[in-house]
């Protein structure tokens, strides 16, 4: 009996030491290993590029976690060979470090992509008004959109055949049984696809000021789903327009103008007609003049009409600059011109007015007879 407890005290001894030296080494591994991820991060981040930040800060948590379930798995291993009772068989450990990986690997490629397409982002936005680039915002949105769905699914059918599942079965499972999905998930369908052609044509980008004259729409875009697209009215309500809508109605997108229009018709007065001649053409060398006008836009001052209390010209010109506050800054300026213009020729701006002709007398009789008795009410 003392033989075999000696036995036995040696035995739990050898398998403490060994699980304590597991974990031990799990731990320092980890610790090792994070601290080198966040010495090259802090170097990385120093340069420009974006690609290397997003791959070390994504490594960190999946890369802890890969180690500590190695460790953990190490250690139930360990005990297995200690204990007499069977914690997990090497085929199920085997699996469980294999799906381990797969997860961590996903979750890991997941995480890249978003830090990226984060980091894209706020280099997009930091570029200067009105410069182009190969990718824009809806781009780079779509792109990780359909990376981050396609690292999912590729996970999923990895693993499927780790836990015994058959993907022709399943396969041949959903060859059967899409008829039916695709007919219940119609609109779901026909909104993923209205949602795809809407990044493929890119007819708006999302920050665009859009419109539609076959519906009531109209507002800035703050985001494209896959289902929904959401159009911040400019009374900034949320308005969550289904991708399919898209396709059947006519869109405008004044975001992408080139330019502003200024059309204003100017009266003046009918006993100023010969004064319009000159004011028409001073008017158009001030606007040739002015610095906010693009000269190579059609630019048009004439006189083209009579009025019913008013000679009646127009202007017809464009601004070079497309942002909404701006444009009313010029426009209010050119109209102020306008005036001075109308002011120095010593005309002014008519208005509707009523002249009576044929009375060039007025005559007023006193020559009236008496009231008489029963003229006046009582």
């Amino acid at each position: 009996m003392p033989d075999l407890l000696s036995v036995e005290s040696i035995s739990e001894l050898g398998w403490g030491v060994e699980l304590f030296a597991a974990v031990m080494l799990t731990l320092i591994g980890r610790y090792l290993t994070m601290r080198a991820l966040k010495v090259l991060g802090e170097q990385f981040e120093k340069t420009t590029n974006v690609w290397d930040d997003a791959l070390f800060k994504a490594a960190q948590g999946p890369l802890s976690w890969f180690i500590l379930i190695l460790g953990l798995i190490w250690a139930v291993q360990i005990s297995d060979g200690y204990l007499d009772m069977v914690l997990f068989s090497p085929a199920n450990l085997d699996i469980v470090r294999q799906l381990t990986f797969i997860v961590l690997t996903m979750v890991f490629l997941v995480r890249f992509i978003t830090l990226a397409e984060a980091r894209l982002l706020d280099g997009l936005q930091a570029q200067a008004e009105g410069a182009q680039g190969r990718l824009d915002p809806t781009t780079l949105h779509a792109l990780a959109k359909l990376t981050r769905l396609s690292v999912v699914i590729s996970a999923v059918l990895v693993a499927l055949p780790t836990l015994g599942i058959e993907i022709t079965a399943l396969l041949a499972f959903g060859g059967v049984g899409g008829i039916a999905v695709g007919f219940a998930a119609q609109d779901l369908l026909s909104n993923f696809f209205g949602g795809l052609m809407i990044y493929l044509d890119r007819p708006f980008a999302i920050g665009d000021w859009i419109r539609s004259p076959d519906r009531e729409i109209e507002g800035t875009v703050e985001s494209i789903g896959w289902r929904l697209t959401v159009v911040r009215t400019f009374d900034k309500r949320p308005l969550y327009v289904p991708n399919s809508v898209f396709a059947k109605l006519a869109l405008e997108n004044p975001s992408r103008m080139t330019n502003r229009r200024i059309y204003e018709t100017i009266g003046i007065r009918y006993k100023d007609a010969s004064k319009m001649g000159q004011i028409v053409r001073d008017v158009h060398a001030m606007l040739q003049e002015h610095e906010e006008v693009d000269q190579d836009q059609t630019l048009i001052v004439n006189f083209n009409g009579y009025g019913k209390s008013s000679l009646d010209f127009f202007v017809y010109t464009f601004t070079k600059t497309t942002n909404w506050v701006k444009f009313h800054e010029i426009k209010q300026d050119v109209m102020l011109r306008i005036i001075r213009i109308v002011h120095e020729h010593q005309a002014d701006f008519a208005f509707p007015t009523t002249t009576v002709d044929g009375i060039d007398q007025l005559i007023y009789s006193t020559d009236f007879p008496e009231p008489q008795q029963g003229d006046c009410p009582k």
